[in-house]
């Protein structure tokens, strides 16, 4: 007795055939086209390209294993049927070719809307002039690139999503290129070397900066929520800074009222207090309920000043997190020690701040200080950690000791002193 089986999968519509196959690795959704003369071309009409070396079988020749890969998306791309709305190109075995170019091209004429190229290490690509050419970009992510925009180019008027890492442009290039790009929401420059940035970008609302910067000003950015900068040290950039007579608080969290959340890695408290004077700002920052700030000196009297400067005008605060310097010297060469006795202005009140996590902490006497203010001003505190500096090998006890001894605004507060994290 014969029987016949529909063939369900292949009558349903396009749309679901496509979300089937996009779960599938490229390499597999093509080899559905042996299934049936119906399934032949099915790949060709996807529209999210995700390439990477997994596409080519595993071989320990890389000469063998670029040309497979180059054969394999070049072919993929003559034969590809429709719009392309997202191109990836996430490979160790390509550098620099005059095949991504070609690559490229071709996108640039299939209104590609998001675009991620990240190559292998070696000799940098280049990305050629066609990619400029990409108007209707709505997110671009490039990795290990040299770019160099056209004087013709005026920006992508749809992008949102831009992602430079260890890309090689020139520092005016750079800011032409973000403030043409008026939409932008979100902007991610890393591994960038001495450069001096000013950032326009009206809808900007997440910000990841990491790099040997010089000079960060955020000139325009008044929709901004969320910062992460990590801000690494030359012996030129702290020339610059110790030269430097403007004061950096200002230029960077001086035009974001609309900020929510803050992570300052390493030396961004250092840059911070360059200029900066004690005493409340203009700028209030009533969205501001997140702050994380890593490798704090606590010697150094002008990043505690940062630190109160920012904590003071953020009335909303519900988180805090700090990292001291593993560096911290003894109690005895801290200087001011009156300060937080006659100049901090005890009778403020952190109204919102809920959790307190302090790590690396070295009981230096500014330490304390902040320590107590915070457990003496904050009325709806739940939960203060501690961890010591693994460096703190003695005083544990004397430090946990006076740490209970300080008076709590917060009746149901509890302290955490965790002595062993690895």
């Amino acid at each position: 007795m014969h029987m016949e089986f529909e063939d369900y999968i292949t009558d349903l519509p396009q749309s679901i055939i496509e979300i089937i196959l996009t779960k599938l690795p490229l390499r597999e959704a093509v080899r559905t086209s042996i299934l049936s003369s119906k399934w032949r071309y099915k790949w060709a009409t996807l529209t999210h390209l995700e390439f990477d070396d997994k596409c080519v079988s595993g071989t320990h020749d890389r000469s063998l294993a670029e040309t497979n890969l180059v054969k394999f998306i070049t072919r993929f791309l003559f034969l590809h049927d429709g719009p392309i709305n997202r191109f990836s190109l996430t490979t160790a075995y390509l550098q620099s070719s005059p095949d991504v170019d070609q690559w490229l091209l071709f996108l640039s004429r299939k209104d590609v809307k998001e675009l991620l190229l990240e190559l292998g290490e070696g000799e940098w690509f280049r990305a050629p002039s066609c990619l400029f050419s990409c108007k209707k970009l709505i997110r671009l992510e490039l990795v290990r690139c040299e770019l160099d925009p056209p004087l013709s180019f005026k920006g992508f008027p749809y992008l949102k999503h831009l992602n430079l890492q260890q890309v090689l442009i020139a520092p005016e290039a750079v800011e032409n290129f973000i403030s043409g790009c008026t939409l932008l929401e979100s902007l991610t420059l890393s591994y960038f070397d001495s450069l001096e940035l000013t950032i326009r970008a009206p809808n900007l609302k997440f910000l990841i900066l990491e790099g040997e910067f010089k000079d960060i000003c955020l000139e325009n950015t008044p929709k901004l929520v969320a910062i992460s900068v990590a801000m690494y040290m030359t012996d030129d950039i702290a020339e610059h800074f110790g030269q430097s007579s403007s004061c950096n608080f200002d230029k960077f969290l001086g035009g974001v009222p609309s900020l929510q959340r803050l992570i300052g890695h390493i030396y961004f408290t250092k840059y911070m207090s360059i200029g900066n004077t004690f005493g409340k700002t203009e700028m209030t920052y009533k969205q501001l309920k997140v702050i994380e700030l890593y490798q704090v000196s606590f010697e150094d009297m002008k990043e505690i000043m940062v630190v109160l400067r920012l904590i003071l005008n953020a009335p909303n605060l519900q988180e805090l997190q700090i990292s001291g310097s593993s560096n911290s010297s003894s109690a005895t060469e801290a200087r001011n020690l009156d300060f937080w006795e006659n100049e901090c202005p005890f009778e403020c009140r952190f109204e919102r701040l809920k959790m307190v996590k302090m790590t690396d902490m070295s009981g230096v006497p500014h330490e304390m200080g902040f320590i107590e203010l915070l457990l003496g001003s904050s009325p709806v505190l739940e939960t203060m950690s501690i961890t010591p500096s693994v460096y703190m090998t003695e005083g544990r006890t004397r430090f946990l000791i006076e740490l209970l001894r300080f008076r709590r605004a917060s009746a149901g507060a509890e302290i955490i002193f965790l002595q062993d994290q690895v």
